[in-house]
């Protein structure tokens, strides 16, 4: 049996910050208290650093199968253990796309092998893969995805009446990208009339409009009311989206909930001059106002979850003119990282930050043992120094594309420790040769 006591951690779970103990023992958390000794157990001398639980990232791009110059399962995986990030949820838009259930579980043999981090994957929805859904066990993935605006290959889902029978026809959180395809092709092609494939970056958010947002966001939450469906709306970007989702009952009798990223959190319409096509997204990063608001809307609860929307491209294809560099940039590794420093801004606290990154995405998958720190639950756990600035460099990033959108900045915290099922995976900068990642499951 493997034993690890982390000695003097500075807990922060479960809307609580104390000081305390942890044992692990193989897998699992097994005690938690002041003083804990055990001959037989190594010691890791924690000296008051932060001890969260491991995030949870419920969206990311790993571009494995088919795209895998951008990044693979064990290079983003990687990455994101370095950034505390221990469990991850896969999205469907790899090539060829996850929208059969054999090739589902042909990237549940990848993750096997290759993750770093705990994993599972979303089942992409089309027009045209109803029956293939119906099959799909509500235990066999984090959920369905259903793409309501731009996507690669037949991921649109635009067939009303299919859209209808999805959402009727899955008892899994249907999670959604949210954006009307007719406003913005219209909006595209009246800015394309004037610059060519040149189009300025800063009419990023005026193409992908606030109002392509919210016309496609309130279509899906109606038809979720209708349905009964289980509705998830990722990448919330806009403060008028904010307004169609509740606060007034617990998460857990929520059937509508909405998630926010961190690059929405972060940049505003002013960085596009400074980043250009770096900060490129779908759906935009818009308004100082819009992020405001979502601020506002993740602090009183309308707002469920902190993801990353991780998609890395290379930098030659970002650095395409407007029409051909490609939306989406590699977050994992410093997710964590960035909203510390806004908790150091007085913008987030500790305990919401942990709310929103571990025990929401937890509650909301119905994940098994995941999310928390508590006897008897799977010791995903990530030490942080408060008080070591660094700065990301090129020299740093691990993401195989090679960049980041926060290069140049200077965090004031650092992800130390990460453990995955018990294991310490990553060390002061060391990765462990040895996997000890697993296929999420969940209680439904």
């Amino acid at each position: 049996m493997s034993k690890t006591i982390l000695k003097n951690a500075k807990v922060v779970n479960e809307n609580a910050i104390f000081e305390t103990d942890v044992l692990l023992e193989n897998d699992f958390i097994t005690r938690i208290d002041d003083s804990i000794s055990d001959a037989n157990a190594d010691v890791i001398e924690l000296n008051g650093n932060l001890l969260l639980p491991g995030i949870i990232d419920d969206q990311v791009h790993f571009r494995e199968p088919g795209l895998t110059h951008k990044g693979t399962i064990a290079t983003e995986s990687r990455a994101a253990i370095a950034g505390g990030i221990t469990s991850f949820m896969e999205q469907p838009n790899t090539n060829p796309q996850t929208t059969t259930i054999a090739k589902l579980e042909e990237k549940f043999a990848i993750a096997a092998k290759d993750s770093f981090a705990n994993y599972s994957f979303k089942f992409g929805g089309t027009n045209d893969n109803l029956e293939e859904l119906k099959r799909l066990d509500k235990n066999t993935c984090s959920g369905v995805k259903l793409f309501l605006g731009s996507s690669t290959g037949n991921m649109l889902v635009d067939d009303e009446e299919v859209l209808e029978k999805i959402f009727k026809n899955t008892e899994m959180v249907i999670s959604t990208h949210c954006e009307d395809e007719t406003t913005i092709r219209a909006n595209l092609a009246k800015y394309q009339e004037q610059y060519g494939d040149d189009i300025p970056i800063e009419l990023h958010p005026i193409i992908r409009s606030a109002e392509a947002c919210y016309l496609s966001s309130s279509r899906a939450i109606a038809l979720a009311k209708k349905t009964g469906a289980r509705l998830h709306v990722f990448h919330v970007s806009t403060g008028q989206e904010t307004n169609l989702f509740i606060n007034t009952i617990p998460l857990e009798q929520k059937k509508i909930t909405a998630e926010v990223c961190i690059h929405h959190l972060w940049f505003s319409d002013e960085d596009y001059e400074k980043k250009g096509t770096l900060i490129k997204w779908n759906p935009a990063v818009k308004t100082k106002e819009d992020r405001d608001q979502l601020w506002k809307a993740l602090l009183d609860d309308r707002i469920d979850v902190v993801a990353t929307d991780h998609a890395p491209h290379t930098l030659d294809e970002k650095n395409n003119p407007y029409t051909k560099a490609p939306s989406g940039g590699p977050l994992v590794q410093h997710a964590l990282q960035a909203m510390l420093e806004k908790e150091t801004e007085g913008k987030i606290s500790l305990e919401k930050l942990v709310e929103k990154m571990c025990h929401n995405p937890a509650k909301l998958f119905d994940l098994d043992r995941r999310g928390f720190i508590r006897e008897g639950y799977y010791a995903d756990l990530v030490q942080v120094d408060r008080n070591a600035p660094n700065k990301v460099e090129k020299s740093n990033i691990l993401y195989k594309c090679g960049w980041s959108p926060f290069e140049g900045t200077t965090f004031g915290s650092q992800v130390v420790r990460t453990f995955v099922n018990g294991h310490l995976a990553y060390d002061r900068g060391r990765f462990s040769e040895k996997k000890n990642a697993k296929r999420l499951t969940f209680n439904r």
